[in-house]
C-alpha cells in the first residue's frame, strides 16, 4: 500500500464592500510569500512602477481607483504597487476543468487544481467599483473564478503552453471582466482584448445563457470560441509532458460526452466534477482538485463543493466563515519530473 499523506487549506468567506482593514489584513498575511514569488528572479526581472501603471491605464482604466486604493493599504511601497499590478509576473502553471451548461438555469461547474500551499482560500465578497462580485481571490485582488450581480460568471484554466510574453496575470483580468461587464459577448471582447503573460482558456456564461470560451496567448489578440467545455490545451495538446500529468485530453472527453447528453442535469454534471478522471487526488505533484464551484448566473449564487461537503454563498445571503478542508496526497507518478512546475514554493 503507498503512503498517504495529508494536507489541509483553511478556505474563509470574507466580505468588504470597499478595500478597507479586512483586505488589508489578508494582504499582509499573504505578502511575505507573494514578495518571495514576486521577486524570485531578481527585481530587475519585473518591470518598474511606471510601466506596470502606464499598461494598466491603457488596458483597464476602470481598476486604477482601486488599485491606487490598495496600493496605500499594502503600504504605498514600490515592490507592493508593481505586484498589485500583476503586469508581466513570474510564470505559474495550474490544471482545471471547466463547462457551461446552459438552459432554464445557466450554470458554469469547474474545478480549480493546484497545491494547497499556493492557494489563498479567500471567498471574497466586494463591490469595489459599485458592482457586487464574489469570486475565489488570487494574487491578493485578481480571481480564479467569480461571479457578478448582473449574473455573468466566469472561470480560467491553464492553456497547455510554457509561452511568457508581455501582459498581465490573468487573475486581474479576470477582475476587470467582473468589474466592468454585463453580458457573455461583452466579457469576451474584454478578454480578447487586454494582453495576459500566458496561455490561459477563460469561460464566461452570463443569466441569458450565452456562453463563450476566450484562448488566451501572449502576444495574440484572444480567440473567442462558442465552446462550452475546456481543460487545459487549446486547438491541439501542444505541452504533452504536461497534458500526461494533468489528464487533460482525458477530462476533456468526459465532459463533451456528458454535454452529448441531452437529459443531463446539473446534479449530474456537479457530481462528475468530483470523480475522476475530472477530480484529481495528485496533490503529491501540485495538481490535486482544491475546490469545484458551481456559479448559478440566474440565481447570483455560487456553490463551493468538495467531496461529503458544500458551502452555498449567494448577493441574498452571503455569510462569512471558514471550513478547513484536508487532501489526501497521491505517489508521484516515474514519468513525472520538476521540469513541469514552473512556480516556487513560496506563493500563499
Amino acid at each position: 500500500m503507498p503512503l498517504i499523506q495529508t494536507q489541509s487549506l483553511l478556505f474563509r468567506a470574507v466580505e468588504e464592500e470597499r478595500p478597507g482593514v479586512i483586505w488589508k489584513s489578508l494582504f499582509g498575511e499573504f505578502w511575505p510569500s507573494y514578495r518571495r514569488w514576486y521577486l524570485q528572479g531578481g527585481e530587475a526581472a519585473r518591470p518598474y512602477y511606471l510601466p506596470c501603471l502606464r499598461a494598466l491605464r491603457k488596458h483597464m482604466p476602470e481598476l486604477l481607483p482601486t488599485y491606487d486604493k490598495l496600493a496605500d493599504l499594502a503600504g504605498g511601497g514600490d515592490v507592493e504597487a508593481r505586484f498589485l499590478s500583476l503586469f508581466c509576473p513570474p510564470p505559474y502553471v495550474t490544471a482545471c476543468s471547466q463547462v457551461a451548461l446552459t438552459g432554464k438555469r445557466p450554470l458554469l461547474v469547474r474545478n480549480y487544481d493546484y497545491p494547497p500551499q499556493l492557494c489563498e482560500g479567500v471567498i471574497l465578497k466586494t463591490a469595489w467599483n459599485g458592482r457586487q462580485v464574489i469570486g475565489v481571490s488570487d494574487c491578493a485582488w485578481g480571481l480564479l473564478d467569480g461571479i457578478n450581480e448582473d449574473g455573468l460568471a466566469v472561470s480560467l484554466s491553464f492553456g497547455g503552453r510554457l509561452d511568457v510574453g508581455e501582459g498581465f496575470g490573468v487573475p486581474l483580468v479576470l477582475r476587470y471582466v467582473l468589474e466592468t461587464c454585463t453580458r457573455a459577448d461583452e466579457a469576451s471582447a474584454a478578454l480578447a482584448r487586454v494582453p495576459v503573460h500566458m496561455s490561459y482558456n477563460v469561460t464566461v456564461i452570463d443569466r441569458r445563457g450565452e456562453f463563450a470560451t476566450v484562448y488566451l496567448a501572449p502576444g495574440k489578440t484572444g480567440d473567442i470560441r462558442r465552446l462550452a467545455a475546456v481543460t487545459n490545451h487549446q486547438q491541439k495538446v501542444e505541452w504533452h509532458q504536461h497534458a500526461r500529468a494533468t489528464s487533460t485530453v482525458e477530462r476533456l472527453r468526459r465532459l463533451r460526452l456528458m454535454l452529448q447528453d441531452s437529459e443531463l442535469s446539473s446534479e449530474k454534471l456537479i457530481a462528475a466534477f468530483l470523480q475522476a478522471p475530472i477530480y484529481s487526488h495528485a496533490f503529491a505533484r501540485g495538481l490535486g482538485t482544491l475546490y469545484s464551484a458551481a456559479y448559478w448566473p440566474s440565481e447570483g449564487r455560487a456553490d463551493f463543493f468538495w467531496p461529503g461537503l458544500g458551502w452555498s454563498q449567494s448577493f441574498a445571503d452571503f455569510i462569512p466563515g471558514e471550513r478547513l478542508i484536508e487532501f489526501g496526497n497521491s505517489p508521484r507518478p516515474h514519468h513525472i519530473t520538476r521540469g513541469i512546475d514552473l512556480r516556487e514554493e513560496t506563493r500563499p
